[in-house]
């Protein structure tokens, strides 16, 4: 397919107006149903070319034209939770035209971005912040007096996490002008939307219920016993129509639930809900994959969609030459539970991407789908490990750091069996900064007692995690997105001593110490140099006797790791090599990514771009062993000639 040209044809006669929300709010308010649809078939054929995040936006078109249409944004703020569900706002904030370049290296980011866009108001990438962000607003604009607005538009799945309801806990018991919008497109939590409810949301939101409200207050509050009476019969008639009860519990003025691709009852719900004052929810009911058949069907499966075409929709590939780790995660986790009734997997709603689907069909009682709630996750696993159980818990690198604090206090802390398989671990690519694995070695490597594995390859993956699972103690088998090197992977499973390295290559020189994927990458440089090339297997333990050997043997020791160098398994090294005394033996240099947040592009564009690259080690190298070189005949030092034996 070609790049869209600029949609000022017949096909878009509303949208290619619109460059900004000032436009769209010239609009008559009976454009905006025909705009809508204009917005839904310009996202069908942007994403098909491109790909990207889909069904969710096209769930959102509706109520993304009602908020930017009733809200002067960017003065009031909008925040998306995620952003899956933002390309519509995207697109009516300028940058249509450059939708086609979403997620690629260069082009737009994948989710909001404040330096992206005025209207981008907080950046996010992990869920349920948003009500934490916009009540953060609103509190802002409390004291500056600005009457400026807050909105927060989270999804039913954004809510499942704790981080959202402690917002609300807070939000609900302030004086702040903040509306929460729930777009509960799982119908999760009311099925029962229909005329009568929408009716009723625009009641509870109208001038006339709102005057009657706070007159009656002001009236009882000279009898506390009588406005609490009329607050509780008010709550129970609530109660008995509609789901609201929980959050006006939290002290928000609950309305809804309404539909939200129907235009005029969200316009005029969100007009009223607009002028009124303190914490309100609105309760917004749509599908995900809105217009679109095949994603209405099956709107898992088109959440994050590559180019397809839309006449066809999404055909199912051929099976990769190569599996991949999660893969292979997900077929040893089935192996294992097989041999041992102990195991139990935990996911935090990654199931598809962290390659359990099959263990949860085939062991429904022993799977945990915890929801967006990492922290829940490890301490549930921690619980389990308490009384006998052996969890297995499957997380994305990016998402463990919200599980950071269980990990040191409710699992390491108390020296429990709980193993993690660390998908997603270094350079993800499209996702970009928010969700890049480049910390986890950092942050894991300084806990006592945790054991850090990082496979070479795939048969290697599988020994860890059996590895892993046979220990006594918390153990982490890190892996990245995507396929090994390719080697052939059989139903064995083998212990591996723990420490013990394994020496791929012997040369003289230069030694490299490989960590994971930087076995690989280091690889033709130590044949090209003549060097030794270790896989070191664990990052903790290290294998010091091996360290010390090739530090006696070698005049330069290179760490690679697909890891920021900083806290990483490198600095392990260079923290004994100083412990003992032997910092003065050899040279030592680290490889592994930069000190930065990585912006988001293709897995290989972004090493590339980071300098995680064969070519970039072996400059680097080079470079390096020149200079030790000039040194040594400088002051009539011996180079070291041995290998490692």
């Amino acid at each position: 397919m070609s790049e869209p040209e600029n949609h000022s044809d017949h096909r878009y006669p509303l949208l290619s107006t619109i460059d900004s929300p000032q436009d769209l709010r010239q609009l008559a308010e009976s454009s905006l149903t025909p705009l809508a649809a204009e917005v839904r078939a310009f996202l069908l054929d942007s994403v098909s070319q491109s790909g990207g995040h889909f069904a969710a936006g096209l769930g959102t078109v509706e109520l993304t034209i009602a908020l930017h249409y009733l809200f002067n944004t960017p003065e009031d703020r909008l925040v998306w939770d995620v952003g899956h569900q933002a390309y519509p706002h995207k697109m009516l904030t300028g940058r249509r035209e450059r939708l086609t370049s979403i997620r690629k290296f260069g082009g737009l980011a994948p989710f909001p971005k404040r330096d992206e866009s005025p209207y981008d108001t907080f950046g996010v990438g992990h869920s349920s912040t948003s009500i934490s962000a916009a009540l953060g607003m609103a509190l802002a604009a409390k004291a500056e007096g600005t009457g400026r607005q807050a909105v927060a538009i989270i999804g039913d799945g954004g809510l499942t996490a704790g981080l959202a309801f402690e917002a609300l806990n807070h939000g609900g018991d302030l004086d702040a002008d903040l509306l929460v919008i729930l777009n509960d497109n799982n119908m999760s939590i009311s099925p029962n939307v229909g005329a009568l409810s929408s009716r009723f949301a625009q009641l509870l939101s109208g001038r006339f219920y709102t005057s009657f409200r706070e007159g009656s207050k002001k009236v009882f509050s000279q009898v506390p016993q009588m406005w609490e009476l009329a607050r509780r019969a008010e709550e129970h008639a609530k109660g008995l129509i509609m789901p609201g009860t929980l959050f006006e519990e939290f002290g928000f003025n609950y309305i809804g639930p309404i539909d939200g691709h129907d235009l005029p009852t969200l316009i005029s719900t969100l007009r009223n809900v607009k002028a009124l004052k303190g914490p309100r929810f609105l309760h917004v009911v749509t599908q995900k994959g809105k217009g679109y058949a095949p994603a209405e069907a099956d709107p898992v499966k088109y959440h994050g969609v590559t180019p397809f075409d839309p006449k066809v929709g999404i055909v199912k590939s051929a099976k990769p030459a190569k599996p991949t780790y999660s893969k292979i995660f997900g077929q040893w986790a089935c192996d294992m539970a097989e041999a041992d009734r102990r195991l139990v997997a935990i996911t935090p709603a990654m199931r598809e991407g962290s390659g359990l689907v099959e263990f949860e069909q085939r062991f429904p009682d022993r799977y945990f789908d915890v929801a967006i709630a990492e922290q829940h996750a490890v301490t549930l696993a921690a619980g389990m490990a308490c009384d006998g159980m052996k969890p297995v818990v499957a997380i994305y690198s990016t998402f463990l750091q919200r599980g950071y604090d269980q990990l040191v206090h409710d699992v390491v802390t108390q020296n429990l069996p709980v193993l993690f398989a660390i998908d997603r671990a270094g350079c993800v690519g499209a996702d970009g900064a928010t969700h890049n694995g480049s910390f986890d070695l950092s942050f894991m490597r300084c806990l006592p007692g945790m054991v850090i594995m990082a496979p070479a390859d795939e048969v290697e993956c599988r020994n860890m995690l059996y590895t892993g699972f046979m220990l006594d103690q918390p153990a982490a088998v890190r892996y990245p997105r995507g396929s090994g090197t390719g080697v052939e992977v059989d139903a064995e499973m083998t212990m591996l001593p723990l420490a013990r390295a394994e020496t791929r290559r012997h040369g003289t020189r230069v030694a490299f110490l490989g960590f994971g994927t930087g076995v690989e990458l280091a690889r033709p440089v130590a044949e090209a140099l003549d060097g030794t090339l270790v896989n070191m297997r664990f990052v903790k333990p290290l294998d010091v006797d091996l360290i010390a050997r090739v530090a006696e043997s070698h005049d330069l020791l290179v760490t690679v790791e697909e890891n920021v160098v900083a806290g990483g398994a490198g600095a392990g090294v260079t923290e004994w090599l100083a412990e003992e005394g032997l910092l003065h033996t050899v040279d030592i240099m680290h490889f592994g990514l930069p000190d930065t947040f990585l912006t988001h592009g293709g897995r290989d564009e972004m090493l590339v771009e980071a300098g995680f690259t064969s070519d970039a080690l072996r400059e680097r190298v080079e470079a390096r062993l020149e200079k030790i070189a000039a040194r040594q005949a400088a002051t009539g030092e011996l180079g070291k000639g041995a290998s490692a034996g």
